[in-house]
């Protein structure tokens, strides 16, 4: 079970949902305890809830981006795209605390019946959270997980604390006494500080002088400056943390005001950091920090995906560290945050905790959910009621391993419910975004088990859209167990994975499929239809766009980098139109940070004599359309323009086909796959071109790295 939001009207619900997928690097955690963050949560849902016009008002980055997919690729796919956002359910939470049911590869230090305090964005309001290693601490056994579940919070304010730089018996005040202002505060008092409180709310104000504040003051306080002038003996406060959450530039110049000449200001909640520079800022050279999140490593994949730890030597605090030292005080006994606790609600009544934020209808600081621990867990599929569910005459039983944005943008939509076509079983990495897509498209069941697609019976055809790194290992064992698949591409990351695959092909006899969805493009049959086979210079120009270095589709392990992960698509389609293989590549590359090899010409000959170049190109502008591929043949010239316009050149005749749309042939591609696999056609790409292009990405590496035209 999870608690869930609806990101189209923001209802929140309590969802019966698969267990995650427990990746590398993980820990699987039966949740205890997890606690709202009344501020950032309450913000999510009252968002959610807004109307549509409200919505597209809030987010004009994200309206911007609508129009350009309606732009280039038409107005059902920028549809698709909103409908996936809106139409999906949404994890709620980030901070858990329970015991350890599993632990996945590459984890050292924990085991099963572990207590553990969990963060991050997995970490949220469910039975079964499955968390990275970095973000997850182990606890003593006698740990009082209540206050172990504000883990992430603690780290928040940890953080804070550690960028005020402060020494004992300094003076820091916390503008802001919301939950996060009250931690920093604790923490402070914790540290031998001198703690000053200010907030806006009565009930706040007299909380923190009850439990944390050595000074508790109302921001609207008469001759507040001066109190605190006095308190500080005339100096002023040695660092000011901002723990509030508003549009207004009062809390940071009123920082400004009562931090002490060279002082230290530190921007630790949604503030705006627009500070007038006289009278305070300039003539006090302040010091102005950002805190990031819950401490270093946040926000990088090798660290949170990846598990790869900073030497302590060279960084003290991690966010890993913050957790731990958060809960070493709780359980010392030198902090106690139970007073933060206003409201307990079990799972099944949490929605009303939202509803109470949202109306504001009682005032309150911490709120736990609390889980039923002795209840059993089975780890099975979800049973999903569907009005798109087929009838029980149906002979093609569909399976899908991963249904991201691709998934449900190019895929899902093209395989139409009939009385032949039976969508049994979806498996994607969380539990909410299985449950998504599965009432979504109509699926009868979804899973977090990959044994559930692939050994379940009535599934004979299974579609895997997983990240790549995945791709080889669910092919072999769909293949293995006789299923016909189709794979978004690349095929596989390396050459062992492809040899492989192609014994598991061999033996297995069904259908494989890869998602070179541009041969099956109407303008790229057209052209081929008109060109025929034979000797031809190609040239295939893509304007890629540079994609940020530590995007997982640009890490060799897991996304392959963009050679093996999409340049393979137009190897593919190069091959489609002349006809033939290659036998031979070069590739030459500009000099590039991190040695990301996407800016690369890429020169190939083909058996039948046949040239190509595949120009393939980061470094440009966005302004200009996608992909133009020129073909010359025997007197005759084709244009394909990113696939929406088709010119063609043959003797003093000039044809032109333009579509209203672009069409990159993925309908095309899905459907022909489907009808070969119902009509016994076999194969819809020859396995030699599938097996051919993952062979020349890899060859295409190999020269990059020698310098030499490699034969293949």
């Amino acid at each position: 079970m999870q608690l869930t939001q609806m990101l189209k009207d923001g209802k929140v619900h309590v969802l019966h949902v698969p267990f995650p997928v427990m990746q590398s690097r993980q820990i699987l955690v039966r949740n205890h305890f997890s606690v709202v963050s009344a501020g950032t949560e309450t913000g999510t849902v009252r968002a959610a809830r807004q109307n549509i016009f409200q919505k597209a008002r809030a987010r004009p980055e994200q309206v911007r981006q609508v129009r350009e997919v309606m732009k280039n690729q038409g107005i059902v796919q920028a549809y698709r795209a909103v409908a996936k956002k809106l139409e999906a359910y949404s994890p709620l939470g980030y901070s858990c605390a329970g015991e350890v049911i599993g632990v996945s590869s590459g984890v050292q230090g924990f085991r099963a019946g572990d207590l553990v305090a969990c963060g991050g964005l997995s970490a949220c309001h469910a039975e079964v959270v499955s968390v990275p290693v970095n973000l997850c601490v182990r606890l003593e056994g006698d740990a009082d997980l209540r206050q172990a579940a504000y883990n992430t919070l603690g780290a928040v304010a940890m953080q804070g604390v550690r960028q005020a730089d402060l020494r004992l018996g300094e003076t820091c005040a916390v503008i802001g006494l919301g939950l996060i202002g009250q931690l920093t505060a604790v923490l402070l008092r914790a540290s031998g500080m001198k703690v000053i409180g200010i907030d806006i709310s009565n009930d706040m104000v007299a909380m923190a002088a009850k439990h944390c504040a050595d000074l508790a003051l109302m921001r609207d306080q008469c001759g507040i400056e001066e109190k605190i002038m006095q308190f500080t003996g005339g100096l002023g406060c040695d660092a000011v943390v901002l723990a509030a959450a508003t549009d207004s530039l009062d809390p940071i110049n009123f920082a400004g005001a009562i931090a002490r000449k060279k002082g230290t200001v530190v921007v630790l909640g949604a503030v705006p950091a627009g500070f007038d520079r006289e009278p305070h800022y300039y003539r006090k050279e302040l010091q102005v920090k950002m805190s990031c999140s819950y401490g270093p490593g946040r926000y990088d994949p090798l660290y949170e995906e990846k598990g790869i730890d900073y030497p302590p030597a060279y960084v003290r605090w991690t966010e890993k560290r913050n957790m731990q030292a958060f809960q070493d005080l709780i359980h010392s006994g030198r902090i106690e945050i139970s007073y933060l606790t206003t409201h307990t609600f079990k799972l099944a009544d949490a929605p009303k905790a939202y509803d109470m934020l949202t109306a504001g209808t009682e005032p309150y600081i911490g709120i736990l959910i609390e889980y039923d621990a002795e209840r059993t867990l089975r780890k099975e599929p979800v049973r999903v009621e569907s009005s798109q569910a087929a009838s029980a005459c149906q002979v093609l039983g569909i399976g899908f391993i991963g249904a991201g944005s691709y998934a449900q943008g190019y895929l899902l939509p093209h395989i139409t419910n009939s009385a032949k076509v039976r969508k049994v079983g979806v498996m994607t990495g969380t539990g909410t975004g299985s449950r998504s897509v599965a009432e979504r498209f109509g699926f009868e069941f979804c899973s977090g088990d990959e044994n559930d697609i692939v050994e379940n019976p009535a599934i004979n055809t299974i579609f895997i859209a997983t990240r790549h790194n995945t791709h080889a290992r669910y092919v072999i064992k769909a293949l293995e167990a006789g299923k016909n698949v189709f794979v978004e591409k690349p095929l596989c990351m390396n050459l062992k994975e492809l040899e492989d695959i192609s014994d598991a092909y061999h033996a297995a006899h069904t259908v494989l499929a890869v998602g070179y969805n541009r041969r099956f493009s109407p303008l790229a049959i057209r052209m081929k239809e008109v060109l025929g086979n034979g000797q031809m210079a190609m040239i295939y120009r893509v304007n890629a766009g540079a994609i940020p270095a530590d995007s997982w589709i640009q890490d060799r392990e897991i996304g392959g980098g963009r050679i093996v992960g999409e340049v393979c698509h137009f190897i593919d389609l190069l091959t489609y139109i002349n006809g033939s293989l290659p036998v031979s590549v070069y590739a030459a590359a500009l000099p590039a940070p991190g040695s990301l090899d996407d800016v690369v010409n890429i020169s190939l000959t083909y058996s039948n004599g046949s040239i190509g170049t595949v120009a393939y190109y980061a470094n440009g502008n966005t302004r200009l359309p996608k992909e133009r591929l020129e073909i010359f043949s025997q007197g005759r010239i084709a244009v394909l323009d990113d696939f929406r316009e088709l010119t063609i050149h043959a003797g003093s005749a000039r044809i032109r086909k333009r579509l209203l749309t672009q069409d990159k042939g993925q309908k095309a591609g899905v459907e022909s796959f489907i009808r070969s696999v119902m009509e016994g056609r076999g194969q819809i790409i020859p396995f030699e071109e599938i097996y051919s292009a993952s062979l020349v990405s890899f060859h295409i590496l190999e020269s990059l790295r020698t310098g030499e035209r490699q034969s293949i």
